[in-house]
């Protein structure tokens, strides 16, 4: 494997691949991913933000080799695990939908899926299996290491360069998003983390104090881009109309019959937006209001947000409404009364951010770990044990908010303020 190809990144700069890694980005399945937008919607709140999924995997592929080749010349791992995690990286969102993250409630909901689930799916059942495994690698090893789960052949921490507070693929998107899209957030010291990394106890841990203003600059970017592009109000209006409009047309966009692979990798970001134009004189009502959608989000004519409210504590309520899709829609039905309008002319929306795990959905925070040297003995420490930013920012923070048509903006708000004033959200104060 020692010819190499040239990929020119405009976030990494030349990023090498070989002649294994080439032949995965060569498949059908991976070229997928430049028909899916890694921000969804995002691009009518943010017009730059256009980039793909991708090349976000190939910028992910190229962090994790710098990772790798730190560690294996701290001989902590092997060029074995080196590949492992360059593949990994590199598949790591092979099982993303339409749109990124945009149709994940929807999979969720008609599949019983998440996107990890379909990628684990798409490397054991498509020909990247066969690629990897003629090289002499373990297809269902890497398909969990993809997702970032500890396998029994490989070393346990390999899977936190994947998936972890710090890991490659925050690092890259963080970057990368920031760049697209154009706010200042992402300008982070990546190299200096890197570079930090050591394995303490089986987890990989950064050095402090030496990298603790890099990692701090990390975590206080990522809660800053959460806020400015991620759950942007605007952006989440977008993202849900999209959602919305592919939850009413599953059937015509052929979700709920996808039986092998080859059913999936049809639908990108384009299939999409054709299949629902398809239905434009359709009668069916579910249909009727999807093509609205569409046309609506053409347009850039958006939902608007009519209520918000930023909780940074498990609110039990928020919660309930989080979790469970029945007691939202009642909730929105609820709204819908009081406001004395339409049913189905109200949504809730309520993304969460455990601020330092960066996993949305997640009950239980994880921890970043880092390490200190004392007397030729590395010390394996919590992050928000010796920093008050991530002590401070330790915990979750759930945005709230109620979207309606424009027309009914303020008889929404006004309920909005009237049923949730009478709720036990305790905290509506905005961060």
């Amino acid at each position: 494997m020692n010819k190499m190809i040239e990929i020119r990144d405009p976030i990494h700069g030349y990023i090498f691949a070989n002649e294994l890694e080439k032949e995965v980005i060569d498949t059908r399945v991976f070229q997928r991913l430049r028909r899916i937008n890694q921000l969804g919607m995002a691009y009518l709140t943010y017009p730059g933000a256009e980039h793909k999924r991708f090349i976000h995997c190939i910028g992910a592929m190229h962090l994790a080799g710098e990772v790798g080749r730190h560690l294996l010349n701290l001989g902590e791992i092997s060029r074995e695990d080196e590949q492992y995690i360059r593949l990994a990286a590199l598949l790591h969102d092979l099982g993303h939908g339409p749109f990124s993250h945009t149709f994940e409630d929807v999979m969720v909901k008609y599949l019983n899926k998440t996107h990890e689930d379909m990628t684990v799916w798409l490397i054991e059942n498509t020909e990247i299996r066969d690629i990897v495994e003629k090289y002499g690698y373990d297809s269902k090893e890497l398909s969990q290491l993809s997702v970032g789960r500890r396998t029994s052949k490989l070393k346990p921490f390999l899977d936190e360069i994947i998936s972890s507070p710090f890991d490659v693929d925050k690092m890259d998107f963080l970057i990368r998003d920031s760049h697209f899209t154009g706010v200042q957030y992402g300008l982070v010291d990546i190299k200096r983390l890197i570079y930090s990394m050591n394995i303490v106890e089986d987890h990989l841990a950064i050095e402090v104090p030496g990298a603790l203003y890099a990692l701090e600059s990390f975590i206080m970017a990522r809660y800053e881009m959460f806020k400015a592009v991620y759950y942007h109000r605007t952006v989440r209006s977008a993202n849900m109309m999209m959602s919305k409009a592919m939850d009413l047309a599953a059937d015509h966009i052929g979700l709920k019959s996808i039986k092998d692979p080859e059913d999936y990798i049809i639908m990108d970001d384009p299939y999409v937006i054709v299949k629902i134009r398809e239905v434009k004189n359709e009668k069916d009502e579910n249909l009727k209001l999807a093509y609205k959608m569409i046309e609506m989000l053409e347009r850039r004519q958006l939902l608007k947000c009519a209520y918000e409210a930023t909780i940074h504590t498990r609110d039990k309520y928020v919660s309930s409404i989080l979790s469970n899709e029945n007691i939202r829609r009642e909730v929105e039905r609820e709204l819908a009364e009081e406001a004395k309008i339409p049913e189905g002319q109200v949504y809730i929306d309520l993304p969460t951010l455990p601020s330092i795990p960066y996993s949305p959905k997640q009950l239980d925070p994880m921890e970043v770990y880092v390490f200190e040297e004392v007397d030729d003995k590395r010390i394996l420490k919590r992050m928000s044990e010796i920093s008050n930013i991530a002590s401070m920012l330790k915990g979750y923070v759930d945005v709230l908010r109620v979207y309606t048509f424009p027309q009914y903006r303020e008889s929404v708000k006004k309920a909005a303020e009237r049923i949730f004033g009478e709720r036990p959200i305790t905290t509506k104060i905005s961060l």
